[in-house]
């Protein structure tokens, strides 16, 4: 464009040249003084501008044939730096200046706009910053703008209308800000405009675009405009391009777009938020290529004519919510095999569901990229998949895929990545997935595949991210990986593979991150692991690595080690001290002895842990080692064994006797007393029930001091920890109370007297209590119960918020969640119903339902608890206050806050809350909610025809079969949370029909699966 426009007007503008006083010698000084503001170091490309030389010789200038002037001055792409000297004012005949791709900074001189024959001016591609200056736009016969790729800001002039002959505009990738101007309508030749990339907000004004109809090419994305689609781009006939992408656009799209904008062959509007179908019309621009309305939020189908597009190479529908988890979800990819031309097609993040069809193994034969995942697709992977030869993106991750991996996936030589994770596929990964050569990320972590890693991975020496984690595996990790010397992150953990870690696992010089936890590895560990310079992340845990830890003092970048729950064995390197990156340390359950370490990293027990290491002493008084022993005082500590011994032998025998006496006193009160115990006898006190058990110091010890690696909650008023006490090698959980805060000690004893005398199996045990005083005097209390492998029901559904090394490795299927929300039904209606005097929990919450191995629930801290006929309503709202409300906003009864008593009605409540949140994954507290906006109007507005919008999606995600059954079920699981938290406390279901229903849901849920099966 730039050639014709000289070509157009140079004549005429020669013509001219007589009429103006300006020399030539006024545009050779002109020039000069503009190489002089030209940064030294790059003058010398504008060597040939001196005097010895003509200046119409000069380089980058073209002079007219008649006087002489400068008229075409292009220095496009020298990299000059420098500023832009004003004197270019002067050169008053110039038709285009071009001065793109260089390095030039400061400001675009004000002078410029002195050169009214201006056609052309481009200086894209520098560092010009400031704001446009407004002279520029008294080059009224600009034919060409292009101040893209700067650092302009300000907005954008209101003069710029007067640029009435303009034909292309580009001034993108700026820090332009505010909203256009409406003047822009006045540029009625306009053809071309980019303002892509900048910080322009506000509508699309409506003058603006009713009078661009020769507009071909609009590109208004990457900004914070607002509003609804423009509505007068619908006139646009002529528009070949159009990108409105990255904003904030909102609405539905006309059902007519596709008639209104025939001659389309790029559309996109990705990134908004647009809402509504997709226009059927949109197949009947027959030149369309590229159509993206990825990552808003559109519903209804996928239309199936997209197959009529016979042009079409890129389609981008990721990131809505169309389709209705149904089997005609996915009907257009049959459609699309007659697209000869696809060469990208990504519908990931949808509702798609369906049986993945055959059909697509016959798409395009140009096809570069396919990604399905993250939707509800069900079926098998086809066995022809391998058709798809120029395949460099597969992916098909977080469906409900089964069955086996084709071994066709191998021919798909120009294949990059793979990603089949968190499926239900099984069988063995094929030995043909060493012949994709170019794999760079293999992704099959969280399904079922079995037996073992194929050696011919190993050929896949392009290999950076090898995730195969979380399946069934077996047998040893192939030595033929150690040379993929490209691994960045190599993750096998969570299978059941055996054997050593590879002695050659120091060649993957590369590797960032090894995790390989969770397996029955065994042997020593490498010491060539300390060759891996780059490591960050090494989660070796749960094996029977044994031996010491070998020397990998190099590896000063690791911020995260795991090599608990081994075998290992030595002294602890005090190297660790040194790693000024580290943030976590575990070292515990395993067999270290001697002196722990008390520098650097050493002497902060959050990040290191070592509990479980009975032989280890010393360390920094946090960890609450026993101390470490000289040769002489052992000798001196067996001296006194020896004596004790004796000491001890004939104390035992004094002691015997004193027993059998006391037990013989014992039995004589007991066969007086008992007849008179029923009448006589008040029922114990809480402290004659839980007596000291266990000391202070036996509870410190096996907490390793309270360490906050131990830690596995908090409560209101107090914390809960892991414990492991080493002689009855047993592992507890102990909640210690922080008598500092106002309420503890009534916690204290609300959780002893409501759990002294009941028994539930879904009822956190309490074993025994402690109260004490620690080793400063304070009093201590702790109370202390058995140990919750699956942890809280809390990180269950919000993994999250969950610091990684912790997070659940699945989600909770339909059947565990209905069978958690019986089993707390089930306690609430023994406390309400079946005890001795009903008992208010006062607490229902996910952090205080525990889940066990088997994932039945058990429901804790009874902190807040009341029996309800001993109700001390001063001391139960001092406490509500004080802690309760703070971490139960949004599932106390809405009745405790205008002061009511609690009942179990508000139990009740809370209960309800508790199942919406379940099904939902929502928190009451979530941010979506406001005001009158609760989780309890959320989940009504969309029932029932909507509930598929509300459910949480990892339910459908875990290889559940959507249809009528489900959703009849979830339907009434979340009717029956919104009857339990009804407002008024007398129209709340009771614990006892709560239960019954969902016991009835569940058989007709199963009852109805079983029939559809068969």
């Amino acid at each position: 464009m730039r050639s014709n426009i000289f070509l157009l007007f140079s004549f005429s503008a020669l013509m001219l040249l007589e009429a103006f006083p300006f020399s030539y010698e006024t545009d050779r000084k002109s020039l000069l003084a503009f190489k002089s503001q030209v940064s030294e170091s790059k003058r010398d490309v504008l060597s040939s501008w001196n005097n010895s030389v003509s200046m119409c010789n000069w380089k980058g200038v073209t002079c007219g044939h008649k006087h002489k002037r400068v008229i075409d001055l292009n220095l496009a792409g020298l990299q000059l730096g420098g500023v832009i000297s004003p004197s270019i004012g002067n050169l008053s005949f110039l038709i285009s200046l071009d001065l793109s791709n260089n390095a030039f900074g400061g400001t675009i001189p004000h002078e410029v706009g002195n050169l009214f024959r201006l056609l052309l001016l481009s200086m894209s591609s520098n560092a010009l910053s400031g704001e446009i200056p407004i002279g520029l736009f008294n080059c009224s016969r600009l034919i060409e703008l292009y101040l893209d790729s700067n650092h302009l800001g300000g907005g954008i002039p209101s003069e710029i209308g007067s640029l009435t002959n303009l034909n292309n505009l580009n001034i993108c990738e700026n820090n332009l800000e505010g909203k256009l101007p409406t003047s822009l309508g006045n540029m009625t030749s306009i053809m071309q405009v980019k303002i892509y990339g900048n910080n322009l907000e506000g509508e699309i004004p409506y003058d603006i675009t009713t009078s661009w109809n020769q507009m071909v090419f609009l590109d208004i994305s990457i900004n914070k405009f607002s509003g609804s689609f423009p509505p007068p781009i619908y006139n646009f006939t002529s528009l070949q391009y159009l990108s409105i992408s990255d904003n904030y656009f909102t609405g539905p799209l006309r059902p007519d777009l596709g008639e209104l904008l025939p001659n389309l062959l790029e559309l996109n509007m990705g990134r908004n938020l647009l809402e509504g179908a997709i226009p059927a019309t949109l197949s009947n621009i027959s030149t369309l290529q590229m159509l993206a309305i990825d990552n808003n939020t559109l519903t209804g189908s996928i239309p199936p004519s997209f197959g009529k597009l016979r042009n079409l190479r890129y389609l981008a529908l990721r990131y809505n919510s169309l389709g209705s988890h149904s089997s005609g979800d996915v009907e257009f990819l049959g459609g699309l095999t007659n697209c000869t031309q696809l060469e990208v097609l990504t519908v990931a993040g949808n509702r798609l569901g369906g049986h993945l069809p055959a059909s697509i193994a016959n798409l395009s034969i140009n096809l570069r990229g396919l990604n399905l995942g993250k939707n509800f697709i069900s079926g098998s992977i086809p066995h022809d998949i391998g058709r798809l030869v120029n395949l460099q993106t597969l992916g098909l991750q977080e469906n409900q895929l089964k069955g086996l991996l084709p071994t066709s996936i191998g021919k798909l030589l120009q294949l990059g990545t793979l990603d089949l994770s968190s499926n239900s596929l099984s069988g063995e990964i094929p030995s043909s997935i060493g012949n994709n050569s170019r794999l760079d990320k293999l992704k099959l972590f969280n399904n079922s595949f079995e037996g073992t890693i194929p050696l011919s991975i190993g050929n896949c020496t392009s290999l950076r991210f090898l995730w195969i984690g979380s399946n069934r595996l077996d047998g040893p990790i192939p030595w033929e990986i150690m040379g993929t010397q490209s691994l960045v992150e190599l993750d096998v953990s969570g299978n059941s593979l055996t054997g050593y870690l590879p002695k050659d696992v120091g060649r993957l010089g590369n590797l960032v991150t090894l995790a390989a936890a969770d397996n029955k590895l065994s042997g020593k560990i490498p010491p060539s692991l300390g060759d891996c310079l780059s490591m960050v992340t090494l989660f070796l845990q749960g094996n029977y690595f044994d031996g010491a830890i070998p020397d990998i003092r190099g590896l000063k970048g690791l911020k995260r080690v795991d090599f608990s729950r081994n075998s290992l064995s030595g002294s602890i390197p005090g190297y660790f001290s040194d790693f000024s990156s580290l943030e976590y340390l575990n070292l515990s359950v395993n067999n270290f002895d001697g002196n722990l370490p008390t520098q650097g990293k050493f002497r902060n027990t959050t990040i290191v842990s070592v509990f479980g290491n009975k032989n280890l002493c010393g360390g920094i008084e946090g960890f609450k080692l026993k101390p470490c022993f000289t040769e002489t005082q052992r000798r001196r500590s067996k001296h006194h064994f020896l004596l004790n011994k004796v000491v001890i032998g004939v104390s035992g025998s004094i002691a015997l006797l004193l027993l059998l006496f006391v037990v013989f006193v014992l039995l004589r009160w007991f066969r007086k007393g008992k007849k008179n115990h029923i009448t006589n006898n008040p029922t114990p006190s809480t402290l004659e029930v839980f007596h000291e058990k266990i000391s202070y110091g036996e509870i410190r010890n096996a907490t390793d001091a309270f360490s906050l690696s131990n830690m596995i909650g908090s409560g209101s008023f107090g914390t809960v920890f892991k414990a492991l006490f080493p002689a009855d090698n047993k592992v507890v959980a102990v909640k210690v109370l922080n008598m500092q805060i106002r309420g503890a000690m009534k916690s204290f004893m609300a959780e002893c007297e409501s759990l002294k005398n009941i028994r539930h199996r879904n009822l956190v045990r309490l074993l025994t209590a402690c109260s004490s005083i620690d080793f400063q005097g304070n009093e201590f209390r702790a109370l202390v119960y058995e140990f919750m492998s699956n942890g809280s029901l809390d990180m269950w559904l919000h993994p999250g918020e969950v610091e990684e090394i912790f997070r659940p490795s699945r989600t909770l299927t339909l059947l565990e969640r209905l069978n958690i929300g019986i089993d707390v039904a089930s306690v609430l209606d023994y406390l309400h119903v079946h005890c001795h005097e009903p008992i208010a929990h006062c607490d229902i919450k996910p952090s205080n339902v525990l889940l066990d191995d088997d994932f039945t629930a058990h429901v804790s801290d009874f902190g807040l608890a009341r029996l309800l006929l001993k109700f001390d309503q001063e001391s139960f709202f001092n406490q509500l206050s004080s802690a309760g409300v703070r971490g139960t906003i949004g599932y106390a009864a809405p009745e405790y806050g205008m002061g009511g008593q609690p009942t179990i009605h508000g139990d009740v409540y809370s209960f309800g809350v508790l199942l919406l949140e379940m099904f939902t994954g929502k928190r009451p507290t979530n941010e979506l909610f406001g005001g009158n906006f609760t989780l309890n109007s959320y989940t009504k507005s969309a029932l029932p025809e909507r509930v598929l919008d509300v459910v949480d999606k990892s339910i459908l995600q875990n290889g559940l079969k959507v249809g009528f059954p489900v959703v009849e079920c979830l339907t009434l699981v979340l009717e029956v949370g919104l009857r339990c938290c009804e407002e008024s406390p007398a129209n709340r279901l009771a614990t006892s029909e709560a239960k019954k229903e969902l016991i009835s849901i569940r058989e007709r849920f199963f009852k109805a699966t079983r029939t559809a099966r068969g």
